[in-house]
């Protein structure tokens, strides 16, 4: 038997490997959210709102035009899980906040993740604190990409 460690992953094993994983996220978020009559890309823009989000903002986040993302709001609001409210910096720029109803319908989306909480429960403390600080370090690059 060897002492010596595996060989490090090549950069394409991590990638395929965090792709079938987000792969794995996003398919049980998509069920989750239908189980409470939102689409993926509803239940979506709800995980976005963290506070006021300029309606151009939310077609930034979510990679597609203005006039998807009013069809979108617009559902939302008629369910009560948001609002609309202008923006205190520029009366013309229009806000989306999730209300306390839509809140609470993404916080169940995500707990109701079984396959998610079930992969995370595998993990122990020290995995679990080394796995948040890699992917926390890895985060701002990525999310600065998505963007650029």
């Amino acid at each position: 038997m060897s002492d010596t460690a595996p060989p490090a992953p090549t950069k394409l094993e991590l990638l395929e490997l965090l792709a079938a994983i987000g792969t794995a996220q996003w398919r049980e978020f998509a069920a989750a959210a239908a189980q409470h009559g939102l689409t993926s890309t509803q239940a979506r823009v709800l995980a976005q709102l963290d506070g006021p989000v300029p309606m151009r903002g939310l077609a930034t986040l979510l990679v597609c035009d203005a006039s998807n993302v009013t069809g979108i709001v617009d559902r939302l609001e008629a369910r009560g899980l948001v609002r609309r409210e202008p923006s205190p910096a520029d009366r013309r720029v229009k806000n989306v906040v999730a209300t306390d109803a839509g809140r609470q319908v993404i916080r169940v989306v995500r707990e109701e993740m079984q396959a998610i909480h079930g992969a995370l429960d595998t993990l122990d403390e020290d995995e679990s604190a080394t796995l948040y600080a890699l992917l926390g370090r890895l985060r701002p690059s990525m999310e600065k990409g998505a963007r650029a």
